[in-house]
């Protein structure tokens, strides 16, 4: 029982970073490369999310260390964020933040903002951020 106990406990440790960041990572390249946004945009709002979640974490750490299910709690959160199944971070994103940042920017700001400055055309992804085009240094 004991040997089980210590494998329960290391899959549990592992299970955060597998569900926090391995996955969105793999499933983020694999966004950027297909060619349907609606991956983009839920990978980019889970990051936005995640970032929020840990920034807020980082500040609230005196209060959270009080909290014993603190971990599981999160844990489910992100998983619903993540998986493929709920979209929870584009919901999120599409529900509150979006709202929020179109009434203080306006959507022209983000209109104009999607256009590349070089030459007006739409962004080409990862492509055009890795390599430079002739006369830019």
């Amino acid at each position: 029982m004991s040997k089980f106990w210590a494998l329960l406990t290391h899959l549990h440790a592992l299970a955060g970073p597998v569900v926090t960041l391995l996955y969105p990572l793999y499933a983020s390249v694999v966004a950027i490369e297909s060619t349907s946004k609606l991956d983009d945009e839920q990978w980019l709002a889970y990051w936005i999310l995640y970032s929020f979640l840990t920034l807020m974490e980082m500040v609230l750490q005196p209060i959270l260390q009080w909290i014993p299910i603190w971990y599981e709690v999160k844990l489910g959160m992100v998983a619903w964020l993540v998986l493929p199944q709920f979209r929870g971070a584009a919901f999120i994103y599409d529900k509150f933040v979006r709202e929020k940042v179109i009434k203080k920017y306006g959507s022209a700001y983000f209109q104009h903002k999607s256009q590349s400055p070089a030459n007006g055309k739409p962004k080409n992804k990862l492509v055009d951020f890795i390599t430079l085009r002739k006369g830019e240094h």
